[in-house]
């Protein structure tokens, strides 16, 4: 039966089936060949969206906005100062004006329940750039990322999350493994857990698609013939900084470096959603240097420079798969 997304809102992955998910890899594909080969793709032409930005942003704000101009869209950026969401206007009201204006709204923000009310009261597809419970548009690039590198399908593939397992990408990762069919093995300390319901669900999908999902504290077990290894920054956006200290002490057995890389497959790839601090090249990377004698963090540089690495590729489909996901649901 055909893929119909239309009129759809996308945010989380959990409303989606293994084969919605798969369509919009697919039609990804087929946009990041157009654009490479420099074909016009003007589908949406008339159309507007607007990007509500709570949360500072490089690659969700470039994909969505470069995606909605190759589709031929009018764009509105708004930045955490340009709107009175959430203070002399309600949410309610907001996703209310918005959706007589717009075709579509992305939101990229802190609250879950916000993207879902805006969801249900703007009428119109509302995107989910990043909460703090998931982030959805990223799930898509990194599957797009994993086929392109294991062209034989990804079901059945070792796939590790190292760090903190109950942030957006740990949360989403795990379900993305689930719907998909992989091994998701979650690895990091038990302090930082996913929420127990969340794991619940997931196994329950998992027992319906083939795959397993599993937790461990045991970093080189984890590694050991793996097929994507992949960790995210230890302190998120919006988080105070004075957790550093704690998150450091925490996760530093997590870091992904050669030794895991090593115990994994020999076409294994290292993957990373970015910003990520793999050197003291940032201003927070200088500060961790300062304070606590840490280069590198999450990831080592000699691994995040490596052929193994995907991450920039990863960037990439960013805009390719947020395009996908624009078309499927405005067309």
């Amino acid at each position: 039966m055909p893929v119909n997304l239309s009129g759809r809102s996308f945010t989380k992955i959990l409303d989606f089936t293994p084969d919605e998910i798969q369509y919009l890899v697919d039609v990804a594909k087929t946009f990041k060949n157009l654009k490479r080969n420099g074909v016009p793709h003007r589908y949406l032409e008339g159309k507007n969206i607007v990007l509500l930005f709570e949360k500072t942003s490089t690659r969700t704000r470039c994909s969505f906005e470069v995606a909605g101009y190759d589709l031929g869209m009018g764009v509105t950026y708004l930045d955490p100062g340009s709107s009175q969401m959430g203070k002399k206007e309600s949410i309610e009201d907001t996703g209310r004006v918005l959706g007589r204006f717009y075709d579509g709204i992305e939101y990229r923000g802190f609250s879950q329940d916000l993207v879902e009310e805006l969801a249900k009261v703007s009428g119109v597809p509302v995107w989910n750039g990043l909460t703090d419970k998931f982030h959805p548009t990223q799930m898509i690039a990194d599957l797009l990322t994993i086929e392109e590198n294991f062209p034989m399908g990804v079901k059945g593939l070792k796939f590790v999350f190292f760090g903190d397992l109950r942030n957006n990408m740990g949360n989403s990762l795990m379900v993305l493994g689930a719907k998909m069919g992989m091994h998701f093995v979650g690895c990091g300390p038990k302090e930082l857990m996913p929420e127990p319901e969340l794991i619940e669900t997931c196994k329950e999908i998992a027992a319906q698609t083939g795959a397993t999902i599993t937790f461990t504290d045991d970093a080189k077990e984890a590694a050991k013939d793996a097929d994507v290894l992949y960790t995210d920054i230890w302190v998120s956006m919006g988080e105070p900084a004075e957790l550093w200290a704690e998150r450091i002490k925490l996760l530093k057995p997590f870091q992904v470096n050669s030794e895991l890389m090593g115990l994994a497959h020999k076409d294994a790839i290292f993957m990373h959603c970015l910003p990520s601090f793999h050197d003291t090249q940032t201003t927070i990377g200088e500060d961790v240097h300062e304070k606590f004698g840490l280069e590198e963090m999450e990831v080592t540089d000699e691994v995040f420079e490596s052929a193994q690495s995907k991450v920039f590729d990863e960037a990439e489909n960013r805009m390719h798969t947020i395009k996908a996901i624009m078309y499927a649901t405005l067309r």
